[in-house]
């Protein structure tokens, strides 16, 4: 009879501590700008393209529309984004950056490069390592279907 793999040289729980060490960085650096992690993810989207719908910052981020309500909603209240029905399609809403907002990029500029220096990997082994996680996870996700 096969035993599973002890604990620490399980895949899973890799990616799960490094995933809940990641976040408590993020977290440590966007506190003093006002985001949360899920927030700075779409202003991520935002400062890239400006004015883009719901369903395809769901798309980006892999989120149904519903989980994102919440976080746009606190973007909005907080003078970050505009929630704004499309002209040609009312169903359809398309979310954009205020002054406010676009201001904010500035000061979440160092986030990036201060993850990067904490992770203590050189750029190319950041891509790799990237590059090995969008595999695995495209990966694990047909094995799903």
């Amino acid at each position: 009879m096969m035993h599973p793999a002890p604990i620490d040289k399980q895949l899973c729980f890799a990616l799960y501590c490094t995933s809940l060490a990641m976040t408590q960085l993020y977290k440590s650096l966007l506190e003093p700008i006002g985001l949360t992690y899920p927030q700075y993810l779409v202003m991520l989207i935002l400062w890239e393209e400006d004015s883009v719908s719901l369903k395809t910052i769901g798309g980006q981020l892999g989120q149904k529309s519903g989980s994102l309500t919440p976080v746009l909603k606190r973007l909005e209240q907080d003078g970050f984004v505009e929630r704004v029905r499309d002209a040609s399609d009312e169903r359809a809403l398309n979310i954009k950056l205020t002054d406010k907002g676009e201001a904010l990029r500035q000061k979440a500029s160092s986030i990036g490069p201060a993850i990067a220096d904490a992770s203590g990997l050189q750029p190319s082994e950041m891509t790799a390592l990237r590059n090995s996680l969008e595999k695995l996870r495209e990966n694990l996700m047909q094995s799903e279907k």
